[in-house]
């Protein structure tokens, strides 16, 4: 069976002031919080658990261990003095598990059937973006492997805040982080820089998704403009 782990610890300066008052994966878009898009996606899969990583303003999300029988929380202790690497090393025993799906918590699901795809390998969704980035890409060999995971890119597929390891490499994972937490400057990485940097361990693939699937709300003008498109019913699949 598979199990699924979301990141959801941060501050979520970003979108202040909403967040003075509520985590940002509880920020509601059309009504729902974000986060609870990302699990109905999940459990449309059918995923054993999902363990949520929480840390700033951790109560709030008790009510979904209630609302979701298979939700469990994990406290990350960390989450204000170390980037995200401390939210995945949090759970880091969820990845001795089997296959496991890694999401950032503050993203909102469109279509539901994101997840319903038959997946035969470690990967990365990624969104394929024309032009120039200077957001979190990856770079592919002729084989489709993933061989640098980084910032900044030109006509390359972009990261989404979804990835999948199949069991072998989720062990792998877990290994990785272990040894690259505490030590010097460990505090500043994200967990994507300790794939990148055992990058040839792993065999990362993309799943790409289309940009009508998923959304990153980072700001309030991204939310106001969202909530817009859904209630004109325009450009989403809902």
């Amino acid at each position: 069976m598979e199990n699924a782990i979301l990141m959801a610890s941060g501050l979520g300066t970003r979108l202040l002031p909403l967040t003075k008052v509520r985590p940002k994966p509880l920020i509601e878009v059309a009504g729902k919080p974000m986060i609870e898009t990302i699990i109905e996606a999940l459990q449309s899969r059918n995923i054993k658990t999902i363990y949520v990583v929480v840390g700033y303003l951790c109560e709030q999300f008790e009510y979904l261990t209630q609302k979701y029988t298979n939700v469990q929380l994990i406290h990350n202790r960390m989450y204000e003095s170390v980037n995200n690497i401390s939210s995945v090393y949090a759970a880091k025993d969820v990845l001795t598990l089997g296959d496991c799906f890694i999401c950032e918590a503050d993203l909102y699901i469109f279509d539901k059937n994101i997840f319903n795809v038959k997946l035969t390998s470690s990967c990365y969704f990624g969104k394929m973006v024309a032009g120039y980035s200077d957001d979190w890409v990856f770079d592919i060999n002729e084989y489709g492997i993933i061989t640098r995971v980084g910032k900044g890119g030109t006509d390359c597929y972009n990261m989404v805040g979804l990835s999948y390891f199949s069991a072998n490499d989720a062990l792998t994972l877990f290994k990785a982080i272990s040894q690259e937490y505490g030590k010097k400057g460990y505090e500043s990485l994200f967990w994507d820089d300790v794939v990148n940097r055992h990058i040839n361990e792993f065999q990362l693939k993309i799943h790409p998704v289309a940009a009508s699937q998923i959304a990153e709300i980072d700001t309030t003008e991204e939310l106001n403009i969202i909530n817009r498109e859904i209630a004109h019913h325009e450009n989403y699949h809902i």
